[in-house]
């Protein structure tokens, strides 16, 4: 489904893996897996306008005419903690992909988001990036991270998120309308807590076991 610059998948895989992500019994070891098989599938579409070039290769039969992707390459980029567990899943896809990293908290007074880490391929304004949170609740961390990643030259990014709150995409787009968001499930509200709901709970939490 897709509405503006937001896709929402509807894939049955997708939302059947969702599903068992969401319910409180599944093991931190399920959990992990299920991030990282949910995030494959969602690459497909990610990934579905990438330019392609024609060339000629030789096969055992004969010369052929066929495609192979053109244009800029590709990085993911993961927002610490819980973008972590979906990097395997892309990488699985796209194996040449470089791998960057973007940390970020709020300050307790002023709630403004602060940039604590942030390594990055040293080409990577030459690359197409996704940037990856399970979880786009608010909006103010990715927002916050597309415009870090801006303020360093940086063009042609995609945001991918495993649960998305209408609150949340509202606020990115309103912050970052050029960005595309692609969420495997768009859910029903954010709660007094700034938690998703029903969402499946803290997606770093659950990947590492921490609670």
């Amino acid at each position: 489904m897709e509405q503006g610059n937001l896709f929402v998948y509807d894939h049955p895989l997708i939302q059947h893996k969702i599903s068992l992500m969401r319910d409180k019994h599944t093991t931190t070891k399920e959990f992990r897996e299920l991030v990282s098989e949910v995030a494959t599938l969602m690459a497909y579409e990610v990934t579905r306008d990438l330019p392609l070039e024609e060339v000629e290769i030789e096969t055992p039969m004969a010369v052929a005419r066929t495609k192979v992707l053109a244009g800029k390459k590709m990085a993911v980029v993961p927002i610490l903690r819980a973008g972590l567990g979906m990097v395997d899943g892309i990488l699985s896809l796209v194996p040449m992909a470089k791998v960057g990293h973007i940390g970020i908290f709020r300050d307790p007074d002023t709630l403004q988001p602060i940039e604590y880490y942030c390594k990055l391929p040293e080409d990577i304004a030459e690359r197409d990036v996704v940037l990856m949170d399970p979880m786009l609740a608010t909006g103010g961390t990715a927002a916050a991270a597309v415009g870090f990643l801006k303020e360093r030259g940086i063009t042609g990014i995609r945001f991918v998120c495993l649960i998305a709150a209408p609150e949340g995409v509202r606020y990115f787009q309103s912050k970052c309308p050029d960005v595309p968001i692609f969420c495997a499930a768009l859910d029903e509200r954010l709660n007094e807590h700034g938690y998703i709901i029903p969402g499946l709970g803290d997606a770093g939490d659950r990947l590492y076991g921490t609670r």
